[in-house]
């Protein structure tokens, strides 16, 4: 278990990270009604400096979500819509030839494109090709992009905000498990509950939205991101994560009967990662220099709906990942004790 003790500035910068949280909350909710789940998950992605899909019907205000996020945390934001036609280039920028107007020579000049920016909404990004959204992948990871032979360094902090219809397949190129493993969380944004589509037709409709106030800054996330790295996981947390993405594996000895029978791969070590990673940016978001059981299960569903496929037999069951997540949390006490395995 780990025994380092948190400094004093730590518990004061965790102390402010719980008041950011709140106060972006309050922000946030005066254009956006409702979403308290979405809005921690995508504050969890970023604290933890990942990259999150949000994937839901038209008209949730996925987008006015995003928008408002990089106002309330002074951020530059920029929007790509993605169409059938987008071209790698049109993401990551192009060198053009331009005339020096004092020696009349020509040279390359790079014009960057809208992956520049602190935060980058990549709107359906499904209804591009993969051509298109494989240009995403070195940003994603390297955080850098490559053009002419030369990388450009990206912004920092930078993240990805990617959203998809679930809907309309039709003309569509859904993204291959390779890349929906680069986002830290694929968060599903459901429809809003009676009173708050109520209170979204008042609003909308008397034209009652109210303008967003920055609440952070850049050097103040990047801290934060650094504060999460410290945050220490004891081993009994750290174990509850190995067991759920050991147990996802089909053919392990870790895993479990129905998992034998309903799924074709499961979670990789990005899966530990992850859920190791955001249940620590999550305790910081409540206030706590400290990740518990609790943190990995309430993201546990976000983390890993990506990195869990069930195979045709779950299919015809009517089983999906978020129900194959479910039954891993039920049949894994939390109150387990879990050790290191013998090497």
């Amino acid at each position: 278990m780990t025994t380092e003790q948190p400094t004093r500035d730590d518990l004061a910068a965790v102390q402010k990270c719980e008041q950011a949280y709140n106060r972006i909350r309050d922000e946030l909710s005066k254009v956006i009604v409702g979403q308290s789940d979405v809005i921690e998950q995508v504050l969890v992605a970023i604290f933890a400096r990942g990259h999150a899909l949000l994937e839901g019907v038209p008209g949730l205000a996925k987008t006015l979500l995003v928008s408002s996020l990089a106002q309330s945390l002074h951020l530059t934001f920029k929007r790509i819509q993605f169409t059938p036609d987008l071209m790698p280039s049109d993401v990551t920028g192009t060198e053009i030839i331009q005339e020096n107007l004092e020696t009349r020579a020509r040279e390359y000049k790079f014009l960057p494109g809208p992956i520049m920016a602190n935060l980058v909404l990549a709107d359906e990004i499904n209804r591009t090709p993969p051509k298109t959204q494989a240009a995403m992948l070195e940003a994603m990871q390297e955080r850098q992009i490559s053009a002419g032979g030369k990388t450009h360094r990206l912004p920092d902090p930078f993240f990805i905000l990617a959203t998809q219809n679930p809907l309309e397949q039709e003309g569509t190129y859904p993204l291959p498990e390779a890349q929906l493993d680069r986002f830290l969380l694929y968060i599903k944004v459901d429809y809003p509950s009676g009173a708050e589509e109520w209170e979204i037709a008042r609003r909308v409709t008397t034209a009652q939205m109210g303008k967003i106030t920055p609440v952070m800054t850049e050097e103040e996330i990047i801290t934060i991101q650094d504060l999460v790295k410290r945050v220490p996981v004891s081993d009994q947390v750290l174990g509850y994560a190995w067991a759920l993405v050991r147990s996802s594996r089909p053919g392990t000895k870790e895993a479990l009967d129905f998992v034998n029978r309903w799924v074709s791969w499961g979670a990789g070590p990005r899966g530990v990662l992850t859920l190791v990673t955001a249940a620590k940016a999550r305790a910081l978001l409540y206030g706590r220099y400290h990740a518990t059981v609790g943190d990995i299960q309430a993201v546990a569903r976000p983390a890993l709906r990506h990195r869990i496929a069930g195979n045709y037999a779950a299919q015809a069951a009517g089983v999906n990942s978020e129900k194959i997540i479910e039954m891993l949390m039920e049949d894994l006490p939390a109150d387990r004790k879990y050790e290191k395995p013998a090497a």
